[in-house]
């Protein structure tokens, strides 16, 4: 088996004269959940669209499951199991409807489709609603739904673009604690986000990504180590003080990054590393960096204000 089921090298995606994807290269390693986080725009569901071999690459090369995705995609598809942002639920059928008329797309003969759709119903929490229309479960239970149903055929790549949009934080959270037991379970899980928690708490590797280049790529913690520090203070300045402010901290050698409603100010070893008189006037906060900062630190803009 493939070691990297995931192989792109200088993979450019345009529509038009615009550009989405800008030549990126990355290798997705077998059994590892590989992310993509950033803004609306970045690039990810773009990218998300030609591993999933539903819009042609425009130049570069992409492998996936050892196959070139330009004259393999019907043998590619087997080997995937997507979840896109659109919800592509049929209104007109009951749960257990829908996933077994999906599984006739993958030929599953009908025992194994019974059997498949309430293993994956189960293992979703979603066991009680076999006989519920759509329109009967919430916005959270239908995205479940079709995370669940793209399991059915047990594929080897899972592909979720912005697989929890609309949860709640307990339904987040399950999604979370089932896609780590199918790591576990050796399946490649290749995930696109804009929630910085979940690229770090799901993700062994991500890529940060914006006007369609790739930004950074790494483990979680130690992009955070690298680009942010482990540390940061994030103070608010009086008003009319915040020139002033990033002023005498560039004089001193931190380097600061304007808000627009707060500074950041990175390169904090210690709660005590600073003058306390530096801060005069402001609220401040001393707490560990996330990827949010590292985002903000690479681009000079957050995520969550995207």
């Amino acid at each position: 088996m493939d070691s990297h089921p995931i192989i792109a090298s200088n993979l450019v995606k345009r529509y038009g004269g615009i550009i989405a994807v800008n030549g990126i290269d990355f290798k997705v390693s077998r059994g590892e959940c590989f992310g993509f986080l950033g803004p609306n725009g970045a690039g990810k569901t773009s990218t998300m669209k030609m591993i999933s071999c539903v819009s042609p690459i425009s130049s570069g090369s992409l492998l996936v499951s050892g196959l070139d995705v330009t004259h393999n995609r019907r043998e590619i598809k087997k080997t995937l199991g997507v979840v896109s942002q659109a919800d592509s639920i049929d209104p007109g059928l009951d749960v257990f409807q829908n996933l077994i008329s999906f599984a006739r797309y993958h030929d599953l003969p009908k025992e194994l489709a019974v059997s498949n759709t309430l293993d994956v119903l189960n293992f979703f929490g979603l066991e009680k609603y076999v006989k519920s229309t759509p329109d009967e479960l919430s916005g959270g239970m239908r995205r479940r739904l079709l995370i669940a149903r793209a399991l059915l055929h047990q594929p080897s790549l899972l592909v979720l673009d912005e697989p929890t949009t609309g949860l709640d934080p307990h339904g987040r959270r399950l999604v979370w604690e089932r896609l780590n037991y199918l790591k576990a379970q050796d399946i490649t899980i290749l995930l696109s986000t804009h929630y910085m928690e979940e690229a770090a708490y799901l993700c062994d590797r991500l890529v940060m990504m914006d006007k369609g280049q790739i930004l950074a790529e790494g483990e979680p913690t130690n992009l955070i180590k690298d680009h942010a520090g482990e540390y940061i203070y994030e103070v608010q300045p009086s008003i009319g003080n915040t020139q002033n402010l990033i002023r005498d901290l560039s004089a001193i050698g931190k380097e600061v990054i304007n808000n627009g409603y707060s500074i950041s100010v990175f390169g904090a070893h210690s709660e005590n590393s600073m003058d306390p008189d530096l801060f005069a006037g402001c609220q401040v906060k001393y707490r560990p960096s996330n990827l949010e900062d590292v985002f903000l630190k690479l681009t000079g803009k957050g995520l969550e204000n995207l």
